[in-house]
Order: C-alpha cells, then structure tokens, then sequence
C-alpha cells in the first residue's frame, strides 16, 4: 500500500535501518538516528541503481513523489538518473565558478595592462562599489537585459548618473570578454543604452573666463594672500595647462631644469603615454621659487599636513583659491586647458600642436605611441609664446 502523511508519521527508528514502499521504486528508509530519507530503486543497464531524493519532512510525500517521475521520464529517454544529477551538479558548480565577478575579475586583470594605474584602480574601484554587489555572484552566462537594468537603475537613483553610465559601459566590456573566451554566448547590455534607463544630462565644459578676462585673472593671481605654494601651483595651472591632477602630483624627479623639460611618465597620464612639456622661461622662474619652499620633500605640492606619508595637495585646492579671488562658478583648474586652447587657436598656433601639448588622445594609434616626442621644437617655441603672452597680459 502507499504512503500517507499519518503512515509516515507513525514510522519510529528501530535497532536496524528498515524501508517503507510508496510504490513505482519510491521507498522511505527510516534509520535508527530517527532520519528518514527517500530513496528510489530503479535498474539500468541490467544493474540494481538506488538515488537518493531527499529527506522527509524538507521533501514531502508529494515533492519525492514528483521527483521519482522526473526520474522515470529520464529512464524512458534511456538516461540514468544518478548521471544526469551528477552532471547538473557539475554544470552548476561551472556556473558558480564562472560568475560575473569571476568573469570581471579576468577581464580585469587582461584591460589593465594598457592602462595607467590611476585609472585602473579607478574602475576596479567602481566595480566592487557598484556593480558586483548586484551582479557579482550571478552566473554569468545566466544574467539578463533586466537585471543589468536594475544594476544601472540602482546606482542611477542615487544621484550617480555618470558612474552609472560607465557601470553600463564596463558591464558590456566584461561581456565582450567573457564572448570571446567562452564564458556567455550574448551581451545582454547592448540590449539598452544608459539614455534609456536615466537621463543623461548634456556635457557642460568646465567654467572658464574668456580672454578679455584673462589679465583680471593673472593679477588676482599675483595678489592671492593665501598659501605661497596654492598660488605658485596656480600659475603652472596657467603656464603649462596640464590636468589638474597631473600638477599636483608631481615629484620633483619629473624636472629637468637644464633641458627646461617636464617629463611625465606614462603611469601618470590619462592615456598611458609619455607627456613632455616644454618650459617657458616664466615657468622656469616660477619653479625656482617653488623650489625654495618645497625643494626639501619629494613633491613639487606635498599635503600641508605633511609630506612624510607621500600624499599631495588635495585636487580642490586650487578651484578653493579660485573661488577665493572672486572666481567662483567662473573658473577652474581644468578650464585654463580650455583657455589656453581657444587663445592659442585663435593666434593661429597648429592645431595638432596644440592637442599634443593639452595631451589629448590620438586617433592614429602609432602616433599616440611616440607622441610625446612629435613637433617638441614647434611645441617648444609655442609654449614659450605662450608665457610671453601671459606676461604681457597680466
């Protein structure tokens, strides 16, 4: 007869393991520990096979029951149950292996090598914060369109609209990796774009004077009452047109006063080439006087809490001066980049020397490779000009 609830209930260990039958194979064998496990018997291949299914009362009559005819379909398309469970594992245990943060953590490792450190950390960063804490532990090859819109969708409802867009652009990244090795057969994030999750807000260039405003600017420079160093590091912004964060970091090793010569290795730039900058006499005079009052420490602009640790001037320490001369939501360290563009534009300078010198990437990649050392003469000269010209407007 077949089992029921009460009849299951009723079973009580005994001195030695015994089975009750439920029928079709299907039997729950009572232990003397008082555990009660199902089992179903069956025969393949001419041999007496046992596969356990589970145990009562996590498994109910009618799961066991449900789980002995997946079974016997199995054996009437002539597969083994044991073998097909072993291999489900084994598939699962691959899917586990190959999650997305597994995945990522590849692709990674095979990016980083033709980017600057920086910027690796960067991303790396971004993705532990952002993307693995929703993907991470997912199977990679099982992730969909949805659930990479809610991962997006997320970090979007913060208030983090740009690093959900770099979110979605990392996740496809990691995609195209993982399609190229054999891990996913789709990239499921070239199903959206960013614009149709979050609302991308027009790029708006960084504030910046315009010319007529320039010389105003130089002499607020030059009469700044706050910190000496603030103040030179102000100048170079304006000298040398260099990113903010580059400036800043600058070790004194970069100098080459005899060559009047700033080098800037890879490592330090946003595209991973080596960056030359040429220096005016202006920003020579300017230098010497930074090396009196920071020549003792390995920086051009240690931390005012001390340069012992190897950390710089915070990066908002020149837009605070700015804000401070009156300049405030009018300019930026990043706009005299801007600045110094439309002017040298303007009085004619080649186009391509100009790009050069604000190191901005190259489309002709062999170009990029060797583009430090391209037109330094004409680079040279115009950077001279450059000075003269700011000289003569403050």
């Amino acid at each position: 007869m077949s089992l029921n609830h009460t009849k299951i209930e009723a079973l009580k260990p005994k001195a030695k393991p015994y089975s009750e039958a439920d029928g079709r194979g299907l039997s729950l064998h009572v232990l003397p520990s008082g555990s009660k496990w199902w089992r179903f018997r069956y025969r393949f291949d001419s041999k007496a096979k046992m596969l356990s299914v589970g145990t009562y009362p996590d498994v109910s009559l009618a799961q066991a029951r449900e789980r002995r005819e997946e079974a016997r379909k199995l054996l009437a398309d002539n597969q083994d149950p044991s073998t097909r469970r072993k291999e489900d594992k084994a598939l699962q245990q691959t899917k586990a292996f190959n999650s997305f943060q597994q995945i990522a953590c590849k692709w990674f490792d095979h990016w980083k090598v033709t980017h600057n450190p920086r910027h690796t950390e960067n991303v790396k960063s971004r993705l532990e914060r952002n993307v693995y804490t929703e993907l991470g532990s997912l199977p990679i090859s099982e992730i969909t369109t949805p659930q990479i819109v809610k991962c997006v969708k997320s970090i979007a409802d913060r208030g983090a609209m740009d690093i959900a867009k770099r979110c979605h652009q990392n996740i496809g990244q990691i995609f195209r990796y993982a399609i190229a090795h054999g891990y996913a057969e789709r990239n499921p994030a070239t199903d959206i774009r960013p614009s149709d999750i979050i609302i991308i807000k027009p790029a708006v260039n960084m504030a910046r004077v315009d010319e007529k405003e320039l010389p105003d600017l130089l002499r607020a420079i030059d009469a700044y009452r706050g910190s000496n160093v603030t103040r030179l590091a102000t100048k170079l912004m304006c000298l040398t047109f260099v990113r903010t964060g580059t400036l800043i970091g600058t070790p004194w090793s970069e100098i080459d006063f005899d060559a009047k010569l700033w080098r800037i290795p890879p490592e330090r730039m946003k595209m991973n080439n080596q960056h030359l900058v040429p220096l005016c006499t202006q920003t020579i005079e300017v230098l010497k006087t930074l090396k009196i009052l920071t020549g003792h420490t390995p920086l051009l602009f240690p931390s005012e809490r001390g340069w012992a640790d190897g950390k710089h001037m915070s990066d908002n320490t020149i837009l605070k001066a700015l804000d401070r001369m009156g300049y405030k939501g009018r300019m930026t360290g990043h706009g005299f980049r801007g600045v110094a563009s439309t002017i040298l534009h303007e009085q004619g300078y080649d186009h391509q020397h100009i790009e050069l010198q604000l190191a901005h990437k190259q489309r002709n990649a062999i170009a990029a490779a060797y583009n430090h050392a391209i037109y330094l003469p004409q680079r040279t000269e115009m950077m001279q000009a450059w000075g003269d010209y700011l000289e003569k407007c403050r």
